[in-house]
This record gives structure tokens, C-alpha cells and sequence, in this order.
């Protein structure tokens, strides 16, 4: 079903990396949302009315939540496909992830109105007036959202959509809710016990999660994660295939949201090499990078020397010591300056972001100490990098 409706309302459906494509996805999700929820409201509030359970009313309250949600995604789609403008150059990408915020902030909002209604009527308990016909109702909704949990889970990751995968995750907790308030619904026929209302309580709890999840996620995102290692991997592959590149550095990934990514890296090459000739190389594999992964890279080149045996002993025995400190250490732009009673040793080392400010003077004074204990004539200029 869901396949069906992608080939019949998004053309050029498998071209995902496109941003209208993109638009197409998540509007034809957010439009199916908008239905389903409003229809679920409809008919879990006149169940919830006709029997009297809290429960099944803030059920089909969440559903109409839900359904602000999809308009919500919609409008984000949208907006995040704004053209670039003079105040924001890199586009409007990132607004999908604060639609994908607010909807976090809805399903927080219905989590605490849901607790708040079902903690009232722990104290003010009412009998519930079964309808069989009705609850078999209910229960085919269940089937309706998780049916939205399978189409908004599978375009979210066809298309790498935020706000999708919220959006499913909201779908599985509206299934496991509706599927806690059947079955407090039936317990209620046997027992004064407020079944009902301790049910709406902890289905209030599984909803705040949730929110609380999606908005952790969401905020990571704006605030900058480090790059996925698969993403990192191929750029790496790409540029190390390059001609005459023998390693690379620094490498940062900037994401202005869903198919917006820039990067920057370091690429070492032999500080002999043709410069005319391995900046058409750079060239080439800059527009690789674009062409087959939809990234615009800048690519910087680093000169080293790759024939110098002294240079590369100096190197070998500076990263062994560093190594031996913590295996997760790197180092690059390595280079070496003779003095008439001392060697210089330039390079940058790459540490772990957890690395406070003491432990990275710790380690510096700990790699001159070994450094010397080796050789009093060198000396020591390093640089301290965060891994990215």
C-alpha cells in the first residue's frame, strides 16, 4: 500500500537525494497523517464520550495532536526548501529539525495532560459503560496506527527525514496507548480498582519519553553531531583513491539540514609533486564528492615530505609515543626545523572532544618528557586538534 502511494504521488520517487523529491515524500506522509488522525479523533472521541473512559478521550486527543504534527511536517517540508537567500546563504534545511522540535514539544505537551487528567481520576474514579461493538472499533484503529508507523518509518529512511522518524516513533507509542487503554478498559469490568486512570498514567509516561527522545535527537542535530563513520569512510575512500594524495586530516562536516551537507578536509601530498597537476586532481575530486554523494567539499592541500629519512624516523618515533599514551591519538602536518643546538618538532596532535583543558597540558608535558628522555636537543611545538 504504502509503495503504491509513492509511485502514484512522488514522481522520480527513487531519486531521493532531490530536494523536491524530498518535499513530495513528507507532504504525501503528512497528508495520510492528517486523515487518519482526524478520522481516529473523530471516532475515539465519541467512543471515549458514549463510555466514559478518560482514557480512550485523551487517546483521541493525542490523535488530533498527531495530527497538528502532520500539518506541522508539511509546512516544514515546505519552508525548508526555500531558496537560499542573502541572510541565509546555506538554505533553509534546518527548519525541518525544528518542525521535528515542535512536534517533540507537542508529544510532551499531550503527555502531561494525559497525566494530569488520569492522576484527577484515580481520586474521582467513574464506571465505565462497555460497548462491545465499540471496542471492536477501537481496536481496528490500532491496526490504522500501525499501519502510519510502517509508511512514516519507511519514508523516513528512504529519504533521511527527521521529522518522519519522529513522526513513526509518535505512531508506535499511539499503538502501544490505544492497545494499554483496551486492555484497562476490559480489566475495568472486573474490578473497582481505577484501572483506567493508572493505565492513562503510564501511557502518559511512555509519551513523555518519547517526546523527550525525539527532542534530545532533534537538538543534537542543530547543535551539530559528529559526522556518521560510513559518511566519513567514503569521503575518505574517494579522496585516498585520488592520484598522489597519501593522507588526509581535519576533516569537518557541516550539516544545514536533510541533503545540505559541506565538508572541509586536509589532503597530504608529496611536497615535490606538480602543483598544477594535483590541483586539477583536487579539482576532480572535489566534483566526485558532489556528483556521487551531493557534498560540497573543500578540499586544502598539505605539502609534506615524503623522501626525507630523517623527517620520516622523527615522525615514526613521535607517533609511537604518542600511541603508546592512547591508541585513539593521531598526528599529522609533521615537520621538522634545524637550529644550530636544537631540533624542532612542529606537528598537531588529534584527541577525543572529552579531553578537558588539564589533560591536554598533562599530555603535552607528558610527550616532551619522553621526547627528551630520547634526546634533550629536540624541542617540542605541538598543536592540539579535536577529533570531529
Amino acid at each position: 500500500m504504502t509503495k503504491f502511494l509513492i509511485k502514484k504521488f512522488v514522481p522520480d520517487y527513487e531519486n531521493t537525494s532531490d530536494k523536491y523529491v524530498r518535499e513530495r515524500y513528507t507532504v504525501l506522509a503528512g497528508i495520510m497523517g492528517i486523515i487518519c488522525n482526524f478520522l481516529l479523533f473523530l471516532v475515539k472521541l465519541f467512543i471515549g464520550v458514549f463510555m466514559g473512559s478518560i482514557a480512550i478521550i485523551s487517546d483521541g486527543f493525542n490523535n488530533l495532536t498527531d495530527m497538528g504534527s502532520s500539518l506541522i511536517g508539511i509546512i516544514g517540508a515546505k519552508l525548508s526548501n526555500m531558496r537560499p537567500d542573502k541572510e541565509h546563504p546555506f538554505g533553509h534545511g534546518r527548519l525541518e529539525y525544528i518542525s521535528s522540535l515542535i512536534v517533540a514539544f507537542l508529544i510532551i505537551l499531550v503527555g502531561i495532560e494525559l497525566f494530569k487528567a488520569s492522576f484527577a481520576k484515580i481520586f474521582n474514579p467513574q464506571k465505565i459503560n462497555f460497548d462491545p461493538i465499540l471496542m471492536f472499533i477501537l481496536i481496528l484503529s490500532v491496526f490504522i496506527k500501525l499501519w502510519m508507523y510502517i509508511y512514516n518509518r519507511y519514508m523516513g529512511k528512504k529519504i533521511n527525514s527527521q521529522i518522519l522518524t519522529a513522526t513513526s516513533k509518535d505512531s508506535i507509542n499511539d499503538v502501544f496507548s490505544t492497545i494499554t487503554v483496551i486492555v484497562s478498559t476490559f480489566l475495568g469490568l472486573f474490578t473497582s480498582f481505577p484501572v483506567d486512570a493508572v493505565m492513562g498514567i503510564l501511557v502518559s509516561g511512555l509519551i513523555l519519553y518519547s517526546g523527550y527522545d525525539v527532542a534530545k535527537e532533534t537538538i543534537n542535530l542543530l547543535l551539530g553531531n559528529s559526522p556518521d563513520k560510513e559518511l566519513v569512510n567514503e569521503i575518505s575512500n574517494i579522496i585516498l583513491n585520488g592520484e598522489g594524495i597519501v593522507g588526509i586530516h581535519d576533516l569537518i562536516v557541516h550539516d544545514y539540514g536533510p541533503g545540505r551537507i559541506m565538508a572541509s578536509v586536509h589532503a597530504e601530498v608529496p611536497s615535490d609533486v606538480d602543483i598544477i597537476k594535483i590541483h586539477e586532481v583536487i579539482d576532480e575530486l572535489e566534483q566526485n564528492i558532489l556528483n556521487n554523494m551531493g557534498i560540497m567539499i573543500v578540499i586544502h592541500m598539505d605539502p609534506i615530505l615524503v623522501n626525507c629519512e630523517k623527517t620520516n624516523k622523527l615522525k615514526e618515533m613521535i607517533k609511537n609515543i604518542v600511541n603508546d599514551i592512547d591508541v585513539r591519538f593521531s598526528i599529522h602536518d609533521f615537520r621538522i626545523t634545524d637550529g644550530d643546538n636544537r631540533i624542532n618538532l612542529i606537528f598537531d596532535i588529534v584527541v577525543p572532544c572529552d579531553y578537558d583543558e588539564a589533560k591536554r597540558k598533562e599530555l603535552i608535558l607528558n610527550i616532551k618528557e619522553k621526547v627528551s628522555l630520547i634526546d634533550k636537543k629536540y624541542s617540542l611545538v605541538i598543536h592540539i586538534d579535536n577529533e570531529y
